[in-house]
C-alpha cells in the first residue's frame, strides 16, 4: 500500500508541476521523467494511475517533508492554500521549497528511509552546521559523516528500488566535496577522501544495479583515486574490484585480469583481519574460469575460501561485505561457467539451504538453471528457470537477474520443440522488455 501511495503521490506532483502556469507552457513529459531517473512509460503509468482510498499516511509524509500546498491534490488540515487567482505561487512559496529537483528528490527518498530502521541516531544540527560551514572540520562531525555512509549502505541493501538511494547519496557526495575544497588539516582531508571513496562505491552500486555499466565503471574509477588519495588500501582494492567485475559480468575478461592483480596486490597492504584479498581472489576465479582456466580457478577458490578461517570480522560498513556465506555459490557459479556441471550442481543446491537474499538465490537459480543445459535436462530447466523468473520479478532485480537469464536464452534454442521450455524463453524474453522500460 505504501509503494502504491508513494508512486500515486509523486506521479501528482509531477503532474502538477508540467502544468502550472509559471512554465507558459506544459513540460514534456520525457523531460520531466528524466529528472526523476524514470522512463516516460513508467511516468506516464504514475501520473494516471487510479487515486488511492487512505491519504493519512500521505498528510503525514506531506507534513514532515514540508512540501508546498500547491503541489498537493489534497488538503492539508488546517492548512492555508496561499497562492493567487490565477494559481500562482504565493511569495513565501517561492525559493529553496519549489526546486523541482529537491521537491521529487525527497519525494523519492521517502518511502525507503521510512522503511529502514536507523542505524544510529546521527547529529542532524552537527551535520547541518557542516553544510553551512565545511572549513576546518572536527573529529566529531567526520564521525558523523562516517555513520550517514555507513545508513547509506544498509539504505541501499534494504530498498527494493536501489535507485530511490541515490539522491540521498549524492546530497552527502556534495557535503564531502566542498568540505574537500576548503582548508582541512591533512588528517581530516585524509578520512574524508576515504568517505569519498566509500561513497563513489556506493554511487557504482546503484548505477551498476541500473544495468548503467558505463556510469558505475566512472564511479569506481573515482572512488579507486580518492581511496589513494587517503592511502587506504583495502578500500582502493575494493574499488578496482568493483571496476573488474563490470568487464567480468560483461564477460571481458582479459580486461579484469589486469585490474584484479592490482587489486590483489593493494589488498596484500592493507589490514590482514579484513576480507579484501579473499573477495579479489573470488572475483579473479569467475574471471578464470570466464576464460576457460580450471586450474587458475581452483587456486583462486581455494585462497577465496580462506576466509572461512578468519578470526575478525570479514565485512565493513558497506564497502567490503564478502564473507563464508558467499564461497558455495561463488564456486558453482565458476564450474557452470567452466562447463563442469557435476561439480557445479552440488555446490548450488548446497547454496540454496543456506540464508542467501532473495536476489542471491535468483543468481543461483539462474546457474542451476544453465546445470540443467549443460546436463540436456529440459525438466531442470523449467523447475529452476521459473523459479528464477519468479525471483527476479518478486525482488524487482528484472535487469540484474533478466541479463543473467536473457544470456541462457541461446543455448535455449535445442530445447525449444518443449512447449514448457519454449514459454520458459517466451517469458526471459518479456522480462528483459520489462527491465528496458
Amino acid at each position: 500500500m505504501r509503494d502504491a501511495l508513494d508512486a500515486w503521490h509523486m506521479g501528482r506532483v509531477v503532474q502538477a508541476y508540467r502544468y502550472h502556469p509559471w512554465h507558459g507552457r506544459p513540460l514534456p513529459q520525457g523531460v520531466v521523467a528524466g529528472w526523476c531517473g524514470l522512463t516516460q512509460t513508467q511516468l506516464s503509468r504514475m501520473e494516471n494511475g487510479a487515486p488511492p482510498q487512505d491519504l493519512t499516511k500521505l498528510i503525514q509524509w506531506a507534513r514532515v517533508l514540508h512540501v508546498p500546498t500547491q503541489l498537493l491534490w489534497f488538503k492539508l488540515p488546517g492548512a492555508l492554500v496561499a497562492a493567487d487567482a490565477e494559481g500562482a505561487l504565493a511569495p513565501e512559496d517561492r525559493g529553496e521549497d519549489m526546486n523541482r529537483r529537491e521537491v521529487l528528490r525527497l519525494l523519492s527518498l521517502s518511502g525507503s528511509l521510512l522503511a529502514v530502521p536507523a542505524i544510529d541516531q546521527l547529529d542532524h544540527d552537527r551535520l547541518a552546521a557542516a553544510a553551512e560551514r565545511p572549513a576546518s572540520l572536527d573529529r566529531a562531525t567526520i564521525d558523523e559523516y562516517e555513520r550517514l555512509n555507513v545508513r547509506l549502505w544498509h539504505t541501499f541493501a534494504q530498498s527494493k528500488s536501489k535507485r530511490l538511494t541515490f539522491p540521498l547519496v549524492r546530497g552527502q557526495l556534495d557535503a564531502l566535496t566542498n568540505a574537500l575544497r576548503s582548508p582541512q588539516s591533512p588528517a581530516v582531508r585524509q578520512r574524508l577522501c576515504a568517505l569519498a571513496g566509500d561513497l563513489f562505491q556506493l554511487c557504482g552500486e546503484i548505477f551498476f544495479d541500473g544495468d548503467q555499466y558505463t556510469d558505475a565503471a566512472s564511479c569506481y574509477s573515482l572512488a579507486a583515486n580518492a581511496s589513494k588519495e587517503a592511502s587506504t588500501f583495502d578500500l582502493w582494492a575494493c574499488a578496482m574490484t568493483r571496476h573488474a567485475y563490470v568487464a567480468v559480468y560483461e564477460r571481458r575478461f582479459d580486461a579484469a585480469v589486469p585490474l584484479l592483480d592490482a587489486a590483489a596486490g593493494l589488498a596484500e597492504r592493507g589490514d590482514p583481519g579484513l576480507a579484501t584479498r579473499h573477495w579479489v581472489a573470488a572475483v579473479q576465479a569467475e574471471t578464470y574460469a570466464g576464460i576457460g582456466d580450471l586450474g587458475g580457478c581452483e587456486r583462486a577458490l581455494d585462497r577465496a575460501d580462506e576466509v572461512a578461517g578468519s578470526s575478525q570480522p570479514a565485512h565493513t560498513g558497506g564497502w567490503l561485505r564478502f564473507g563464508s556465506s558467499r564461497l558455495a555459490e561463488n564456486r558453482g557459479m565458476c564450474y557452470v561457467d567452466l562447463q563442469r556441471p557435476e561439480l557445479a550442481e552440488p555446490a548450488l543446491t548446497g547454496a540454496l539451504k543456506s540464508g542467501l537474499s532473495a536476489r542471491r538465490r535468483g543468481g543461483v537459480l539462474t546457474g542451476l538453471t544453465g546445470v540443467g543445459i549443460q546436463r540436456r535436462d529440459a525438466d531442470q530447466i523449467v523447475m529452476y528457470g521459473n523459479a528464477a523468473l519468479d525471483a527476479a520479478l518478486q525482488t524487482g532485480s528484472a535487469g540484474y537477474l533478466g541479463r543473467k537469464l536473457h544470456g541462457l536464452r541461446p543455448q535455449l534454442k535445442p530445447f525449444l520443440v518443449d512447449g514448457h521450455v519454449r514459454h520458459l524463453d517466451q517469458q526471459i524474453a518479456r522480462l528483459k522488455a520489462v527491465a528496458a522500460e
